[in-house]
């Protein structure tokens, strides 16, 4: 009896000794589950955080370069990327090795050293002359070793481009500035030395001195005019605006300086009808009229015409018969203060910045000015303005007359 006893006791620790492997099997196999599930979890993670740092870097509008201990390229962001216009792979390269810029690399060594570099300005002259502004700093753990260096570089191309425009219109303004005021200085100094004495001295020095008092004075307005401009403090005043009217008064102003020069001013433009600020306009016109007739050739012709483009805007025409623009010169005689003959614009009294003004003005008005001109076969200034969509019934009148 005891024999079948010790069977099935037997048999009991078996079957408990295959249940807890089982069971033991079991946890074994669901801790595994649950350790790859978490090394899933905290790679997802690890990932995530990843491409999170990767998004906030990118969205950076300044370019980030971070360097591991060995001066490797860890890190380059969009923006440090588009600075330098690079499209490959920057990552394992020295600085050196992806950008071939010897002065980067000494600034990295001197952050080294120093441990940080600020307000560093780096130009790159064979990326269109662009400058950068590079702050440098060395990264250390708690130990106190070196981990790496990070890199921060802010375009500074357009403050030096603005800076740039800045000294060349004050050197300018005083240029123009002083020609006049030395003329007045010495014309009144030899009076007071005694010349004023001489009456037909006299007149002729004050003469002089009252001339170039008005171009100072012609000067200021018109640097006046080109800041209030430049800055958007004009506000247009839009009305419908009859351009034969605007003409008529503009070639009645100036019919005196024609006739000196025997310059023939006509015009054909149709009776249209533009929306824009009356006075500016008139400011364009006369600018441009103005330098017709004084550039243009003695018995000569200036001419105003107008079209419509096919975006439905008026293109107005100023065009004359004289000696024409140099091919290298068209590009640049809406610049403030350019000259095509400078000897010759002083002579006539201008300042150097009426075509500045009309851009400006045309802009403004949301238009384009243009020119094409063919040494000895003239010159053709060309603005366009938006078109008045509803005239009122006298402007009708006054279309259909100019048309009749």
């Amino acid at each position: 009896m005891w024999f079948v006893w010790l069977l099935i006791l037997a048999a009991s620790l078996v079957s408990l000794h295959f249940w807890w492997r089982r069971r033991f099997d079991d946890q074994r196999r669901r801790l595994a589950a649950d350790m790859e599930n978490f090394q899933r979890k905290q790679q997802q993670v690890t990932l995530d955080a990843k491409v999170q740092q990767q998004v906030l870097f990118n969205s950076m509008l300044e370019g980030l370069l971070l360097l591991d201990r060995h001066r490797k390229i860890h890190l380059a962001n969009r923006a440090f990327k588009n600075l330098f216009g690079v499209k490959t792979e920057l990552r394992g390269k020295t600085v050196v090795e992806a950008l071939r810029i010897h002065e980067l690399d000494d600034l990295v060594k001197r952050a080294e050293t120093e441990q940080q570099v600020l307000d560093y300005e780096l130009q790159l002259p064979e990326i269109s002359g662009r400058w950068l502004q590079v702050n440098a700093a060395a990264i250390t753990n708690s130990a106190g070793e070196r981990e790496g260096i990070i890199l921060v570089f802010h375009d500074l191309t357009r403050l030096k481009q603005l800076e740039r425009t800045r000294e060349e219109f004050v050197a300018n303004v005083s240029h123009e500035l002083r020609t006049p005021l030395s003329l007045i200085k010495g014309y009144v100094e030899t009076l007071l030395d005694g010349a004023m004495h001489n009456p037909e001295v006299a007149e002729r020095f004050l003469k002089i001195i009252d001339r170039n008092s008005h171009r100072l004075d012609l000067l200021i307005q018109d640097l006046l005019i080109i800041s209030a401009l430049e800055s958007g403090r004009v506000k247009l005043d839009l009305q419908p605006v009859t351009l034969a009217a605007i003409v008529d008064k503009v070639y009645s102003d100036l019919s005196a300086r024609a006739q000196n020069k025997n310059v023939a001013l006509t015009a054909s433009l149709d009776g249209f009808v533009a929306h824009a600020d009356p006075h500016r306009v008139e400011q364009v016109v006369a600018n441009l009229v103005d330098n017709a007739i004084k550039y243009g050739r003695t018995n000569g012709r200036v001419m105003i015409s107008a079209s419509q483009r096919a975006d439905g805007r008026i293109e107005v025409r100023v065009s004359d018969d004289g000696p024409g623009i140099p091919p290298e010169a068209l590009t640049r005689v809406f610049e403030r203060f350019y000259r095509v003959d400078k000897a010759r614009s002083r002579d006539q009294g201008g300042t150097g910045l009426g075509l500045a003004i009309v851009k400006h003005i045309v802009q403004a008005h949301g238009g384009e000015v243009g020119v094409k001109s063919e040494l000895g076969r003239g010159a053709a200034f060309t603005f366009t303005l938006p078109v008045e969509t509803e005239p009122d019934a006298p402007l009708l009148e006054a279309k259909a007359k100019s048309a009749a």
